[in-house]
C-alpha cells in the first residue's frame, strides 16, 4: 500500500522512528495505511483503491467474514501525536445506525513507542455523569474528569465505541479500526476546528469495556524461532504481532473456516511475502501490504528478522477482551 499522509494540528514533523528521512514542513498526524481511499503500489492492481478492489471483487478480497463484503473492514494508520488530540468520542454500532451509518468506530492503539511519561486518556472517572461531564466542557476543565494513564511500548489499548478519549504527546499508535471515520470533538483546546457536542454526548457511554488489554505470553510456533502474540481479539478485529527469524506460513482463513483479508504492517526489519501466482512483495519497516482472502496461503520470509503487526477480521462471534485501566 502507498502510505497517505495526512497534516492534523497536533502533528509531527519528524516521522523517522518509523519512517526514516521522512520530514515535513507541515504537521502529520497520521500515515493512513488501508481504507477506501488507499492506494496499491504495486503490480496490476497499482493505483487502484481499496473502496474499488472491494466494489468489484467483493468476497474474494474482503473474505467471508466480512459484514458487507463490498466495503474494506478495516481502517489501519500509524498517529504521531507531538500535542494532545482533541477529546472525541466515537459512536458504537448502536449510536451509528442512530445516526444513518452501516457500523460504529471501535478502535485499538499498539503503541509502537513512547517516551517516559506519556499519557492518554480513556473515559469517564468511575461515578461521572454525562451532565457533571457536559458542564466540565463548557467550563473548560473536562480534563479532570478523564482517567489519564501512561502507556508503554508493546502495551495494546481497546478503544471501544462510546469511549471519550485522547492521545497525549510523545507515544506512536498503530491504530486498528472498523471502516469509520467518524469523530466527534468535544473539547479542542482552543483550536478553530468545529465541535459536536450535541452528537458527541449522546455517543458517548458513562462505562465502557476500554482499557489496556490482558494477553497472555508470547508462544512459539511450530517449534521454531518464531513468536506469536496476540495482542486483542475482539468482535471488530484481530491483531496478532509476530516476530520471525525462520520462514513461515500463514492462511487466510481462522479456527472457524471462514476466510479474511489479512493486513500486515512491519514495526521492525524486512520480509518477503511470497503466494502462489503473485509476484513476491517486500514488506519493510512502515510498509503494510494487504493479502486478498482468496490467497488461501501465503509466506513470509524474514531477511534475517522481521516484526510485524497481522490484522483480519474474526470468523465467529467473540467477546470484547479483557481490559485494565
Amino acid at each position: 500500500m502507498s502510505p497517505a499522509f495526512d497534516p492534523r494540528p497536533w502533528g509531527a514533523t519528524d516521522l523517522s522512528p518509523i519512517y526514516p528521512n521522512h520530514r515535513f514542513d507541515e504537521k502529520i498526524g497520521e500515515s493512513w495505511l488501508t481504507g477506501d481511499d488507499g492506494k496499491v503500489a504495486n503490480g496490476p492492481l497499482r493505483g487502484k483503491s481499496l473502496a474499488a478492489l472491494s466494489t468489484q471483487y467483493g468476497r474474494d478480497f474482503t473474505g467471508e467474514a466480512a459484514n458487507d463484503s463490498s466495503r474494506f473492514p478495516l481502517l489501519i494508520k500509524f498517529l504521531f501525536p507531538h500535542e494532545k488530540l482533541s477529546l472525541q468520542v466515537h459512536p458504537d454500532d448502536e449510536a451509528a445506525r442512530r445516526a444513518g451509518q452501516p457500523w460504529g468506530k471501535t478502535e485499538c492503539w499498539y503503541v509502537a513507542h513512547a517516551k517516559p511519561g506519556a499519557q492518554i486518556a480513556l473515559g469517564l472517572q468511575p461515578g461521572v455523569t454525562h451532565a457533571q461531564f457536559e458542564d466540565a466542557i463548557h467550563q473548560q476543565r473536562a480534563e479532570e474528569l478523564l482517567n489519564w494513564i501512561n502507556v508503554f511500548p508493546g502495551e495494546m489499548i481497546y478503544v471501544a465505541g462510546g469511549t471519550v478519549h485522547t492521545l497525549g504527546p510523545g507515544s506512536i499508535m498503530v491504530e486498528t479500526q472498523q471502516q469509520s471515520d467518524t469523530t466527534y470533538r468535544l473539547y479542542d483546546y482552543g483550536r478553530p476546528r468545529e465541535l459536536h457536542l450535541k452528537e458527541g454526548l449522546a455517543a458517548l457511554k458513562e462505562k465502557v469495556a476500554s482499557g489496556k488489554v490482558i494477553r497472555p505470553a508470547p508462544t512459539t510456533v511450530n517449534s521454531t524461532k518464531n513468536r506469536r502474540s496476540m495482542l486483542v481479539a475482539s468482535p471488530f478485529f484481530v491483531v496478532e504481532m509476530f516476530e520471525l527469524k525462520e520462514p513461515q506460513d500463514f492462511p487466510t482463513r481462522d479456527e472457524s473456516g471462514k476466510s479474511s483479508v489479512q493486513i500486515l504492517v512491519a514495526l521492525e526489519g524486512c520480509a518477503v511475502i511470497e503466494a502462489r501466482g503473485a509476484e513476491p512483495v517486500t514488506l519493510a519497516k512502515g510498509d503494510a501490504v494487504v493479502v486478498p482472502a482468496s490467497m488461501g496461503e501465503f509466506q513470509m520470509r524474514p531477511q534475517w528478522t522481521v516484526e510485524f503487526l497481522k490484522a483480519s477480521l474474526p470468523g465467529m462471534a467473540l467477546p470484547e477482551p479483557a481490559t485494565r485501566i
